[in-house]
């Protein structure tokens, strides 16, 4: 939040826009780089196949590495645009 509130201010005293984003659904965006599986869910098994698990492509809510996926894909998508990490808040990127 500090960061935010300073942004907030430097864009009032400057004149600056301020432009927010919300991603819909960004936890279910992010790339696993290891394979996790998970059980059927209820009401969704396959006829034949209770037994069977599933394989996860993209990472879901509620996995513990979701946050750290979308972080992952979010962080390398700034990167590839020209935006650099801040060296104070590794949250705030910074384009010249």
């Amino acid at each position: 939040m500090p960061t935010v509130r300073v942004i907030l201010a430097l864009s009032t005293a400057q004149g600056w826009k301020v432009f927010q984003l919300d991603v819909k659904n960004a936890f279910l965006n992010g790339d696993l780089d290891v394979e996790i599986y998970m059980n059927q869910s209820k009401g969704f098994v396959a006829k034949g196949k209770a037994s069977f698990v599933c394989k996860l492509n993209k990472s879901l809510y509620g996995l513990k590495q979701a946050p750290r996926a979308w972080y992952k894909k979010i962080s390398g998508y700034f990167k590839d645009i020209g935006f650099s990490k801040c060296f104070s808040d590794s949250n705030l990127y910074v384009l010249n």
